[in-house]
Formats: structure tokens, C-alpha cells, sequence
């Protein structure tokens, strides 16, 4: 029993401290466990397989999704349009929509789906995220005491209620609780999370990629101003001709940049999206949409000859190819070489689309230019083949961050199916006379969204999951086993017993609240309430009382857990993104957790008379 207080001592004391990672922390604590012999290696391990890890991993990957199709930013648009500029009106915009979600979705989900909106809203508001993430965090658990369903503890005091023999709880019962922890989150967050939580903001200013953005290449190069769209229309002779035969170049002076294939399906909601790099031997078919760049008198000679269809407001867009600037080293090979001969294109499947040298822009007549040691390329491929130019040698050199502009490319035309696979999820999780569980929803509400391509590929999936916070909470997850086989727990609710029991039932209520609360800083909220509920059952029929009040209070107490970040699975959650430490959780959740117990001590039993 003392080996396990000592850990779980020095775990909150380096928690705090902030050194080393909180998931290493929690890693040490489980290895120390196992080497005194107090966890076997099954029950070490057994965090790692728990289902709210896998579902932590599963809603990482939903909520990826709906940030890289754009579904986030929509969202996040209506948000804005709403508090019309207003701080105030953007928190309680933020609180109670994720407190509403929570009431019907789990804790964990509900800020999954919704930090990715929050993160968007941040940026196109200019609002510091780690003002909001960790308020979402909170009020998703406030939310939950809304509905029976809204977190799991709510369903283990209804189950010790109907097991005993009582009337059990209607699905709005919490109702009245979960309306007060609301109104007490938000009249106690809107204050701290100004006071403490602000601060942040410079710190994600400086993790600010200076790369230039690919809208910022399109604006610098003029793209534009030379590039035009036509479509190839029924019967056109190109239908079947590979570039190479069409001899573009030569014949008219111009050059295809991009070759895009489009189709709506069901009734146009979900739309597709093809983009290759025109290759010499790419087959042109109808329907195709070209990009050309070049002289536009040539365009129109061509396009007429050919009866092609103009199309007016083209897009660019950046789905399956990219931009990129290179430039060229003393020692290059392509010096002196004219850009037609360099064969960029056919060996490296990229297309030129401009030359910045000495601060003026080539974009005419890029065929017959001489490459200069110094020149700057605008490149267009693939972002697989762009991604591959920085292994190619010594002939150029890469500017910015490619692979980071393609992680943050939107695929908008996949937010329609992104957003009909998270309906379906959270419909499967919601209604139980749906015989699958929330886990399973979420493995494959995650497994569709990479199957249907609302990633670019699936590393970008793997890239969306926080594994500090995900190993953070399975590691720890064990530690209520072990409070548990060493009496740890049994011996903290027998003194709380011994001690209130006589001092009447206020008192005792109180004590129970508490130590649910404290419990549930270091053991799972689920693992608190199940271990404490026959406890406070036990404890109102000793003193004669209605044990309804008291079995809330162990609810409350076991959800109302603010103090850690590793308490709940939603704290664990924002922890990452919102760049917080382990004593931000202290100075705003410590103060959330005590004045919510202070109230629902008086309060309780006013709507659970004794």
C-alpha cells in the first residue's frame, strides 16, 4: 500500500513540475508498478486495450477528418457569423454547444468532433485556441450530467438503484444537476480562462511555419492571369490523343498544367475530384477539364479548332497536385540548359510554372528560357513526386515545408461524405436499440473516413492521433487496479465512513462528494463510481437516509474532475493541442471542481430531499 501511495506521490509531483512529458511520467509509474510486482503484466498492460483508448484513437481520426475535408471550417464560419465578433458571445457560443453534444454523445467523442471546429474557429477569429480547448474539455463533462447516457458513471448509479430494489432514473433526471453545472462552469471559466489560459498565445505565434502558403505562391506568381480552363466536350478529336501526339507546344505555343476529372454522385451532394500532371503520355478523354497556361489569342485558336468549351472561374485548388519553389545551385546541371530540354517533366513528372529571378516573374515563353544558376522554379506535380525533389541530388534546393503544405490542404469536396459518416457514428452511439457499441462505431466511423479518402493517404490518418495523450491515459488507467488490489481504495472509504458517518447526513454527502472527487484526479471517473457507489449506498442506509441524493453526489463528484489532465479522457484530449502544462489544469479546473462541490453539497439535497 505505501509503495503504491509513494508512486501515485511522486507521479502528481512531476505531473506538476511539467519535467519530464507527462506520458513518459505515466510510463515510469506503470514500469515501477510492475517491477515491485504489485501489477502483473496483463493488468499493467490492460490500459492499452481498454475501449476508451481504442475509441481516444478511432475519434482522433474522425476528428482529423472533418478538419482536412473542411467540415470544421464551415462549422466553425456559422460559429463566427453567430457571436459577430464578440469574445464573450464566441465562448458561450463554444460552451453551449459542447455542453448540449455532451449530453447526448460521450464526453470523449464530444470533444473529438468538436476541437477540430474550436481550432478552425480560433484561426479565422483570431482567438487564442488554448483559451477554448480546455473550457471545451471542461463543459463536454458538464454537458454530460445532462442525460442518463451522457457518461458512464450516470449509468452505474442507476444501476445500483434498480440492483437494490429501488426506482430507477428516467432519462432526464440529471437534467436539473447537469443545467446548474453549466451555469457554475460558465460563470467560473470565463474569468480564468482569461486570467491564465491567454498566455499561450504566444507560444503557438512561435510554432508559426514561415513557409509561404500555396495561395501565397498563386497570388506571387500571377497564376491566374495566364492559365485558362476548357473542357473537352462530346465528339472532340483530343478524346484519346496522349499529350505527346496533341504537340502542343510546338503547334500553338502552350502547355497543359493540369488535367482534372470531376463527378457528382448522389444527386450532387458528394462530389469527386481527380488532378494529374499532364505527361507525354497522358490519354485525354472527354470530360476532361485542361489548365493551360500561355498566350490566350493561341488559347482561343486552339480551343476552336479542337471545340473546346471554355470555363469560366476555374478553381485552383491543390487536392492531388501541389506547388513548390526550387532553386537552383551553382553546381545544377540545368544551367544554361533551355527549360525544354532539362526534361523536369517527363523525368520528374513536374511541370514549371513560373521563374522568379533577380525579383522580376518569367511566365511567358517558358519553353525557350535558359535556366540561371539562382533562378527560382515554381514547380507543379504530384505531392508525392514534389515531396520526392528533395532527394533527388544536389541541382536545387527545396524552399519551405511541401510535405506540411500538404497536410494542410482542405479536400472540400469530401465534406459532404465526412460529414454523413459522423452523423452515422454518432447515430450508432446515441440510440441503443442499435446493437453495436460506441467503440465499434468509432473503429468504423474512423476506417471509413480513410477508406472514402477524407485523408490524402493513410499516414495523414496516423499523423491526426495525439499518442502523448493516448499513452498518457492508457499508462495511467492501471493505477486505479492497483489502489484497488492493495486495499489503497477500500481503506480511504471505510475512514470516510467512520468519520462522517455520526456527523449527520449533510456532512456525510459532503465527504463523499469529496472523495469521489479526489479519487477521480488519479483513477478513471468510471473506476471512481463503480468502487464508490455502494459505498454512499452503504452509508445512507446506515444513517437512515434516501440514498438518491448521495448516489449523485458520487456521479457528480466522479464527472466534475477538472484538477489533471489525465482524470478524464476529454482533458487528456486538449492537452496537446492547447500546449498546456499540468499546473494550467490546476489553477482553472481546481477552483471549477471545488465551487461546483460546494454548491451541489447544498443543492442535492434539495432536488433528493433525504
Amino acid at each position: 500500500m505505501l509503495i503504491t501511495l509513494l508512486i501515485l506521490f511522486c507521479s502528481v509531483i512531476l505531473f506538476v513540475i511539467g519535467k519530464p512529458r507527462a506520458d513518459i511520467v505515466a510510463l515510469c509509474a506503470l514500469a515501477v508498478l510492475l517491477l515491485t510486482g504489485i501489477l502483473t503484466p496483463s493488468e499493467a498492460l490492460s490500459g492499452f486495450s481498454s475501449p476508451v483508448v481504442i475509441m481516444m484513437i478511432g475519434l482522433f481520426v474522425v476528428g482529423g477528418a472533418i478538419l482536412q475535408t473542411g467540415l470544421a471550417k464551415v462549422a466553425s464560419q456559422h460559429i463566427i457569423r453567430m457571436s459577430k465578433g464578440n469574445d464573450v458571445k464566441l465562448f458561450l457560443l463554444v460552451i453551449l454547444t459542447t455542453a448540449f453534444i455532451g449530453g447526448f454523445v460521450s464526453n470523449t467523442g464530444t470533444v473529438a468532433l468538436m476541437m477540430p471546429i474550436v481550432v478552425s474557429v480560433s484561426a479565422q477569429s483570431g482567438a487564442n485556441p488554448s483559451r477554448l480547448l480546455m473550457p471545451l474539455a471542461f463543459a463536454s463533462s458538464l454537458g454530460a450530467m445532462l442525460t442518463l447516457i451522457g457518461t458512464a458513471p450516470n449509468l452505474v448509479i442507476q444501476d445500483t438503484l434498480t440492483s437494490n430494489g429501488l426506482k430507477g432514473l428516467s432519462f432526464f433526471s440529471f437534467t436539473p444537476v447537469g443545467l446548474i453545472c453549466i451555469v457554475i462552469g460558465i460563470i467560473v471559466l470565463l474569468p480564468l480562462s482569461k486570467i491564465f489560459l491567454d498566455k499561450h498565445q504566444k507560444d503557438g505565434d512561435n510554432q508559426r511555419s514561415n513557409s509561404k502558403s500555396l495561395d501565397d505562391l498563386a497570388i506571387e506568381y500571377h497564376l491566374n492571369q495566364n492559365r485558362h480552363v476548357y473542357m473537352i466536350g462530346n465528339g472532340s478529336e483530343l478524346s484519346g490523343m496522349t499529350v505527346a501526339q496533341l504537340d502542343l507546344r510546338n503547334r500553338f505555343g502552350l502547355s497543359i498544367v493540369e488535367i482534372r476529372k470531376e463527378q457528382n454522385n448522389s444527386g450532387g451532394i458528394i462530389r469527386q475530384v481527380k488532378q494529374k500532371v499532364a505527361t507525354a503520355r497522358t490519354v485525354l478523354r472527354q470530360g476532361n477539364l485542361l489548365y493551360m497556361t500561355g498566350d490566350e489569342d493561341s488559347m482561343e485558336e486552339f480551343a476552336s479548332h479542337y471545340g473546346l468549351n471554355r470555363v469560366e472561374n476555374g478553381s485552383i485548388d491543390f487536392y492531388d497536385i501541389g506547388l513548390a519553389e526550387i532553386v537552383l545551385m551553382p553546381n545544377s546541371r540545368l544551367t544554361n540548359i533551355r527549360l525544354k530540354d532539362s526534361d523536369l517533366r517527363e523525368q520528374y513528372r513536374i511541370n514549371v510554372l513560373g521563374i522568379r529571378r533577380h525579383g522580376d516573374y518569367i511566365a511567358q515563353n517558358l519553353a525557350d528560357e535558359k535556366l540561371q544558376v539562382g533562378d527560382v522554379l515554381l514547380v507543379q506535380g504530384s505531392w508525392t513526386n514534389i515531396g520526392k525533389l528533395d532527394e533527388v541530388g544536389s541541382d536545387w534546393v527545396v524552399l519551405g515545408r511541401p510535405v506540411e503544405q500538404a497536410g494542410k490542404v482542405t479536400l472540400d469536396y469530401k465534406a459532404p461524405l465526412a460529414a454523413i459518416i459522423m452523423v452515422v457514428m454518432i447515430g450508432l452511439m446515441v440510440f441503443d436499440f442499435i446493437p453495436i457499441e460506441p467503440v465499434t462505431a468509432v473503429i468504423l466511423g474512423g476506417l471509413l473516413m480513410i477508406l472514402t479518402g477524407c485523408f490524402r493517404n493513410v499516414e495523414a490518418a496516423y499523423n491526426t492521433i495525439n499518442w502523448e495523450s493516448v499513452v498518457l491515459i492508457a499508462a495511467m488507467m492501471p493505477m486505479a487496479v492497483a489502489l484497488e488490489k492493495t486495499g489503497t481504495s477500500s481503506m480511504i472509504s471505510n475512514i470516510l465512513v467512520d468519520m462522517l458517518g455520526n456527523m449527520g447526513p449533510m456532512a456525510l454527502l459532503a465527504g463523499i462528494y469529496f472523495t469521489t472527487s479526489l479519487l477521480t484526479m488519479f483513477i478513471s471517473n468510471t473506476a471512481t463510481a463503480v468502487l464508490m457507489a455502494p459505498i454512499a449506498f452503504s452509508a445512507a442506509t446506515q444513517v437512515h437516509v434516501s440514498p438518491y441524493a448521495f448516489l449523485f453526489a458520487v456521479t457528480v463528484g466522479a464527472s466534475m474532475c477538472f484538477a489533471s489532465p489525465f482524470s478524464t479522457p476529454p482533458n487528456a484530449l486538449v492537452m496537446k493541442a492547447g500546449n498546456y502544462a499540468f499546473i494550467d489544469y490546476v489553477k482553472v479546473g481546481l477552483p471549477l471542481q471545488v465551487i461546483i462541490g460546494v454548491v451541489m453539497t447544498f443543492v442535492l439535497p434539495l432536488l433528493f430531499p433525504f
